[in-house]
């Protein structure tokens, strides 16, 4: 049994992109276990027979009982209508097949800008960007970490740690398979790559609306489900020689010439 559903949205990323089929079948490699589990086997493949990917479901006591559903499309954009869709198709199935055993709430919301981190090209995307780590399987003694993410290795994530002590390694390897939680810290850079792909994105929604004149052929487009890493800061520019062509110089030239100074020496 449910009652209406919220649906909640992060509108920095809204986009139009087309489903791209592999990461649209890419399973999650972080999973929920128990009651959140039950609901996941009904609601992951309907979302996937609309074009979605689950990232998240959250059961808590809000309100009596919330079901929080997170999804995404396979570029890791959600607009409203997305919300919408998803809540009008699901409700219904999760009626009949009834996998909690209480009224609760269904809310459907995308990931967020700090968003976690549940597949392997979710780790690929953000790589450069700060995450926190929490390890169902400890690493080295430890289930905690923090840092950079330095992108993807066979079947383990490269991190770059930001909390060592000392006599601890900077780089460690952390297995995906043994990852609890994963998610982005929110940083500036992060903010702002969001942003930027989020206008992009409505650019293109308008264009294909007719709301906004088409790019040039020449343009270049932008691809958001490509890393996102942040682009390194550009280095100071050298100082420029100043100019020899000053009067001082011309001076000295014409004199050169009228043979007023000896070329070896100088003046």
């Amino acid at each position: 049994m449910q009652v209406r559903p919220i649906l909640t949205l992060d509108m920095t990323d809204p986009t139009a992109g087309s489903v791209d089929t592999d990461l649209l079948a890419e399973p999650r490699l972080v999973v929920e276990p128990g009651m959140a589990a039950r609901v996941s086997a009904v609601a992951g493949p309907v979302l996937q027979g609309m074009g979605y990917r689950l990232v998240r479901i959250k059961i808590s006591g809000e309100f009596g009982c919330t079901v929080q559903i997170m999804a995404e499309r396979p570029d890791g954009s959600m607009q409203i209508d997305d919300c919408e869709a998803i809540s009008r198709a699901l409700s219904p199935v999760l009626d009949v097949a009834d996998p909690i055993d209480r009224a609760y709430r269904l809310e459907i919301s995308s990931p967020g800008i700090d968003r976690p981190l549940v597949r392997r090209s979710d780790f690929e995307r953000y790589a450069g960007h700060l995450v926190k780590i929490e390890m169902a399987v400890a690493h080295q003694g430890r289930k905690r970490f923090r840092g950079t993410l330095g992108g993807v290795e066979g079947d383990a994530v490269h991190l770059h740690r930001d909390d060592t002590r000392a006599g601890e390694d900077a780089d460690v390897m952390l297995v995906m398979e043994d990852i609890a939680d994963a998610r982005l810290v929110l940083t500036d850079e992060l903010i702002a790559e969001s942003m930027r792909r989020g206008k992009a994105a409505e650019r293109e929604l308008k264009q294909k609306l007719g709301l906004e004149p088409p790019p040039p052929p020449h343009a270049k487009k932008s691809d958001p489900a490509k890393s996102s890493k942040p682009k390194p800061k550009l280095k100071a520019e050298k100082k420029k020689n100043a100019p020899k062509n000053t009067k001082e110089h011309r001076l000295a030239a014409d004199r050169l010439r009228r043979g007023e100074i000896d070329p070896i020496e100088g003046d």
